[in-house]
């Protein structure tokens, strides 16, 4: 088990060795985030706004015009949830020398239920849907620490708004250090033509879980991680489609706007087949001790078992 945060904040400090203008911003949330490490190193690139989310997009955006790359960082509760206004018309609208939107990173932690203890207030179940809806932005969830650090740093290299979602709990290694991600790629992790599991987050590994478990019945399920929702991988859905005949996808999140929208939208407009959405069902979380989390997931169908159940039911609905 490996955290997320631990990652990226090395992530940032590396790249703040190799790139002068990065600049890191934090919202109060700095020590939690551990993105203070940076500040230590780098105090005149580090810039604590306290708790004032709307401030800190728009301190973030001042930065990127004036030519740093500016990676800005709170829970997902608050951003997008407390700026939306100045995400949209700070970060995304300006375009300056015909670029598209300014140079800023939102990078939270804490997304989905399991956030826990700190109950629906705080379980950031609509951020995607949100997000991925802002022209310009380009979202990522990625699945462990390897793609945090490498997601990170692909951020830090191209240009314009992005925005990525990490899980405050520890998670389960999935890739290996040689693993290459793509703005706009989605990844086959593990192939199969009976049905295809998207997945992305913490559900990527529960995705793996659920296809081990229906190999043993002789159903063989593709996996892939969709950790870019926007600009979503319209070619890898399609070819899915058009090789196993039905998509099961599963995410941390409201059903409503999410990845398996994103891919419901896709998939319609190149190869129609049977897709059944697995995540939040458009209701809020609630509160759940750190060993009460599996459960909570639990009672939303974000599990292994369902999504294994959920393929065997779909498959008897291909065309």
């Amino acid at each position: 088990m490996t955290d997320m945060r631990s990652e990226y904040s090395k992530t940032l400090i590396e790249l703040g060795r190799e790139n002068p203008h990065i600049v890191v911003l934090g919202a109060d949330t700095t020590d939690s985030l551990k993105i203070s490490g940076f500040g230590k190193e780098f105090p005149t690139r580090f810039f604590n706004v306290g708790i004032a989310e709307a401030n800190l997009v728009s301190l973030s955006a001042g930065l990127a015009y004036s030519g740093k790359i500016s990676f800005a960082s709170t829970y997902a509760i608050f951003l997008p949830g407390r700026a939306v206004d100045q995400i949209r018309n700070g970060i995304a609208y300006p375009s300056p020398g015909n670029k598209k939107g300014l140079d800023v990173k939102l990078v939270v932690s804490h997304g989905g239920l399991t956030v826990g203890p700190d109950g629906g207030s705080h379980q950031q179940i609509e951020d995607i849907a949100i997000m991925r809806v802002i022209p310009n932005f380009r979202v990522f969830i990625p699945a462990d620490t390897f793609a945090v650090a490498k997601l990170t740093r692909l951020m830090a290299s191209e240009y314009g708004p992005f925005y990525m979602r990490m899980a405050r709990s520890s998670t389960t290694v999935v890739y290996s250090e040689s693993q290459d991600f793509q703005t706009g790629k989605g990844i086959t992790i593990r192939d199969g033509s009976d049905c295809t599991l998207a997945a992305c987050g913490i559900t990527v590994k529960m995705a793996l879980e659920a296809a081990e478990l229906l190999q043993q019945e002789g159903i063989s399920c593709r996996v892939l991680d969709m950790f870019c929702v926007k600009p979503i991988d319209s070619e890898l859905l399609e070819k899915a489609a058009r090789e196993t005949g039905c998509i099961v996808t599963c995410e941390e999140h409201n059903i409503l706007g999410g990845m398996g929208s994103a891919v419901a939208e896709s998939v319609s407009e190149t190869y129609p087949v049977p897709i059944k959405r697995i995540g939040v069902q458009d209701m809020f979380g609630e509160s759940a001790r750190d060993n009460e989390v599996p459960l909570l997931l639990e009672k939303h169908g974000i599990t292994s078992f369902n999504m294994a159940k959920q393929v065997r039911e779909i498959r008897n609905k291909k065309l």
